[in-house]
């Protein structure tokens, strides 16, 4: 009897000592893993654009012109295709994002949204020119556009915006979580972004027999964009996004020889960007 009753001693007293770890460890299987609750991001990509009709308002009056050229068709200038291993990474038409996810639960960014976009003329396009000329209203006439720099051509009238059309937006992003595999090593997410901001337009022209102008960088009127974008992110830090996008912008008082321009057009846009995201703020339970 006193060899049991020893004996069960010994084992209460081994359960006693033993019982503190047993719920510690449980409580460590049951804890969620930790992770800090904002984010930190930036990319870098390459696009290309297809731009709507537009006509291009031009008033000089110190030469008594007041005119516009009617429904002109432009095209981009990517560079990337050609010249991607060839040039500078900021010559082609490129891309850069900088954002904060500043509410984890509802998936909510802010983000500085900027497309270096190139506007070029069609080649060898006949633009209807109406207005007054010279102080002479009515005129309606052809003007033949070209490449400034094509073989053979006739160059006396052109119309760039090829360093840049340049738009750039404060975008509110939303984001919906897709897919994630177990060991998060890959994360597909849903972005919606929205925003509005001024545009910095480049300008490069020349008309009729007028010398070109001063070529430069201005603020140069608004625009809006919508953008939806797959967002791949691989071992929690770098990330693909491929984003299609809608733009409107309104360019105003751009500077020309001895005057200025307006224009406005609709931009459709592909978008492929490499990023990295940097985990911030307090640590908190998933």
């Amino acid at each position: 009897m006193k060899k049991i009753f020893g004996k069960s001693k010994a084992a209460y007293l081994i359960l006693i000592l033993t019982l503190p770890l047993t719920v510690l460890a449980q409580e460590q299987q049951q804890a969620k893993p930790r992770h800090r609750r904002h984010e930190l991001y930036g990319s870098w990509g390459y696009n290309m654009e297809w731009y709507t009709i537009s006509n291009i308002h031009v008033s000089q009056p110190s030469l008594g012109n007041n005119f516009t050229f009617e429904d002109v068709q432009a095209r981009d200038h990517r560079g990337w295709d050609g010249q991607f291993f060839t040039k500078q990474l900021t010559i082609p038409q490129y891309n850069y994002r900088l954002g904060y996810f500043f509410n984890e639960e509802k998936g909510l960014s802010f983000e500085i949204n900027f497309d270096h976009t190139k506007y070029i003329f069609a080649d060898d396009q006949m633009v209807l020119v109406t207005g007054t000329i010279n102080n002479n209203p009515g005129y309606n006439g052809y003007v033949l556009f070209r490449q400034n720099n094509a073989p053979n051509a006739d160059s006396s009238s052109y119309y760039y915006l090829n360093n840049g059309a340049n738009f750039l937006l404060f975008n509110i992003v939303k984001r919906w979580h897709l897919l994630m595999d177990k060991s998060e090593n890959l994360k597909l997410d849903l972005l919606g972004k929205f925003g509005v901001g001024p545009v910095i337009p480049h300008v490069q022209d020349k008309f009729f027999n007028q010398p070109p102008n001063d070529q430069h960088f201005q603020l140069g009127g608004w625009n809006t964009g919508l953008e939806g974008a797959i967002k791949a992110t691989f071992y929690q830090y770098v990330y693909l996004e491929f984003s299609n996008k809608l733009d409107y912008a309104r360019y105003s008082g751009l500077r020309i020889y001895d005057g200025t321009a307006r224009q406005a057009f609709g931009t459709y846009e592909l978008i492929l960007s490499l990023g990295i995201d940097l985990p911030v703020g307090k640590k908190v339970e998933q």
